[in-house]
């Protein structure tokens, strides 16, 4: 049987490479899209592993209008009750403020230059934005992958004066790790309601790196003009302790063995004017990166599903033609006693030869292929939402930019892998289409008689 079987793929090789062609083509796009799949899984699972059990509490804007400068204006007595609770393991709560470099410079671009008008100039020359947390490494645009720690160490909740800076906004100056700068209040920021005139001397810890993805207005929402403060240290500029700042934003990280969900109505069952408030799951707060996720998902879906369809609908038409064709040796090899099962098996066997080099095929062509159809996809599932984050920054106000391109990141890779359980997983899919395929295109001859099959001619 694996004789003739070999020696009928052999005799009839256009028919076999026709055939071969379309398995391979077929397990080809359903092997690049389980590992679209899989790197997209992959990556999500990296940008999300932070976040995924954890929710923000941020201001109702509908009844809470904010700062003056539309901040967040959070009670810090509101964000130690929920931290209290005993489902928290851990929390970062943010201060936004504006203070003015003493004796540095801050990076400017030709676009922000020509954006701002003489006034503005002139009162925020040397103006950064400080963002102030008890521990830097959960802060929102190092989990989302905005800014990245290049050196140096993470501020934590015993340190006070310290700071995070730019590197290239420390090349510009010439400091580096261990240095020490001299900041100040901006009498002209809406948000210092107090007209505070306090100046601080604060000392670089680490430097962070990372780039606005959206276009900005003004110098201040450039990520190089940010600096990562202590809580101390940003609510000091405002004239401000820890106790009496308002806080942009706070995050709480929910223990491991708690349901998020849960945790979040028990929450609001606190003593909080909860009309002020909303609490966000963190996941919520990239809408981007989860529209990206799913856009892919749903292409790569797409694409494994309509594979197997048309290696069905394919496969089935070109073997109940090759089948067709074959019935006089079905009559003659029924005729000689042969079971019905055996030319199945026959068949069976044949379209293995046929197989086998197709599927060997095919991972060589997804390994080659894979990346560059993966990164195509990803392309144009982002471009739109790129656009979108673009045109938001670009209407923000001042330290706007910023946060949109944290809050709307999205997939920018995918380290697309050809695994063996990939390959494995095709070729069981794969096998069964063959087989019901092939089941579906020899029925009709296996059931007929010698005689039928000889006086068929159509």
């Amino acid at each position: 049987m694996i004789k003739n079987a070999f020696a009928y793929v052999t005799r009839k090789s256009l028919k076999s490479i026709i055939i071969l062609l379309v398995i391979m083509a077929m397990s080809t796009l359903s092997l690049i899209s389980l590992a679209i799949k899989d790197a997209t899984n992959r990556a999500s699972e990296e940008t999300f592993k932070n976040i995924t059990n954890s929710f923000s509490m941020e201001i109702n804007r509908r009844v809470n209008l904010g700062t003056p400068r539309g901040g967040g204006n959070i009670k810090g007595k509101d964000i130690k009750k929920i931290a209290e609770s005993e489902d928290i393991s851990s929390f970062v709560k943010r201060i936004n403020s504006v203070a003015d470099l003493v004796d540095n410079d801050i990076i400017e671009t030709k676009k922000t230059i020509a954006n701002q008008s003489p006034e503005r100039a002139e009162n925020f020359k040397r103006t950064v934005m400080l963002t102030g947390v008890n521990d830097s490494s959960k802060e929102n645009k190092f989990i989302s992958g905005a800014y990245k720690l290049s050196s140096g160490e993470h501020l934590n909740e015993n340190d006070k004066n310290k700071i995070l800076m730019h590197k290239d906004l420390a090349k510009k100056n010439n400091l580096k790790i261990g240095d020490k700068i001299k900041i100040k209040s901006n009498l002209f920021d809406a948000d210092n309601e107090k007209g505070a005139n306090e100046k601080v001397e604060v000392e670089i810890k680490g430097l962070f790196d990372g780039h606005n993805e959206g276009g900005v207005t003004a110098a201040q929402e450039l990520y190089e003009n940010t600096l990562i403060t202590d809580l101390d240290t940003a609510a000091k500029v405002y004239g401000n302790t820890e106790d009496t700042a308002v806080y942009q934003d706070a995050t709480f990280f929910v223990k491991g063995d708690k349901n998020l969900d849960k945790v979040i109505k028990n929450i609001e069952k606190l003593d909080i004017d909860w009309k002020q408030y909303n609490l966000i799951k963190s996941s919520n707060n990239y809408p981007a990166l989860q529209q990206s996720i799913s856009g892919i998902y749903k292409i790569a879906n797409k694409l494994f599903a309509g594979s197997l369809l048309f290696a069905g609908v394919t496969v089935s038409l070109l073997l109940f033609l090759w089948m067709n064709a074959r019935k006089k040796e079905i009559a003659i090899l029924l005729s000689l006693g042969i079971s019905k099962a055996k030319i199945f098996g026959q068949f069976v066997i044949e379209l293995v030869f046929v197989s086998i080099p197709a599927f060997i095929g095919s991972y060589f062509l997804a390994v080659y292929t894979a990346g560059m159809i993966g990164n195509n996809i990803l392309s144009k599932v982002t471009g739109t939402i790129a656009k979108q984050i673009a045109k938001q920054s670009a209407s923000s106000q001042l330290g706007g930019g910023a946060e949109v391109d944290g809050f709307n990141k999205t997939l920018t890779s995918l380290e697309i892998n050809i695994s063996p359980k990939l390959m494995i997983y095709v070729v069981l899919f794969m096998s069964i289409v063959l087989i019901i395929s092939l089941l579906i295109s020899s029925s009709s001859n296996l059931k007929k008689s010698p005689k039928e099959l000889l006086i068929d001619t159509k």
